[in-house]
Formats: C-alpha cells, sequence, structure tokens
C-alpha cells in the first residue's frame, strides 16, 4: 500500500515539475517593464489590467505549482 501511494505521489511530483518548468519559460522577463518605467513611459493598458493579462494568469499558476512541488517533496520525504 505504501510503496503505491509513494509510486502515485511521484507521478504527480513529475507531471507538477514539468507544469512548473513551462510556466516558468511561458512568462515574459520582468526587464522589459522596468525599461519602460526608467524612461518615464506612460502605464499601458495591460500594465493597468495586470490581474487579467497572461503574464498574470501565468504568475498565479507558477506560485500555485511551486507551492505544490514543495509539499509534495516533503511528503514524500517523510514517506
Amino acid at each position: 500500500m505504501s510503496e503505491t501511494v509513494r509510486l502515485v505521489l511521484t507521478i504527480i511530483q513529475v507531471i507538477v515539475s514539468l507544469v512548473l518548468i513551462l510556466t516558468v519559460i511561458f512568462q515574459s522577463g520582468k526587464q522589459s517593464g522596468l525599461s519602460g518605467s526608467i524612461n518615464g513611459v506612460a502605464d499601458t493598458f495591460f500594465g493597468k489590467n495586470k490581474a487579467r493579462s497572461l503574464d498574470a494568469k501565468l504568475e498565479r499558476l507558477t506560485t500555485i505549482t511551486a507551492i505544490c512541488f514543495i509539499v509534495l517533496t516533503f511528503v514524500l520525504t517523510i514517506l
């Protein structure tokens, strides 16, 4: 029973790690926004509506998958 649970959790951890890698890769760089604010460029539509943009969704998904990965790692270590 314990080996089956460990195997299932390991498979879930591999899937979560792949999702985490993909969400980090698909995010846009933070430097592009930094250079615009240094040059004095006004806020764009996407800057004002960041919560609805794709980058915000990817950032939230990255946070959730990172937390899941850490919890799964701790659980697998205990088992």
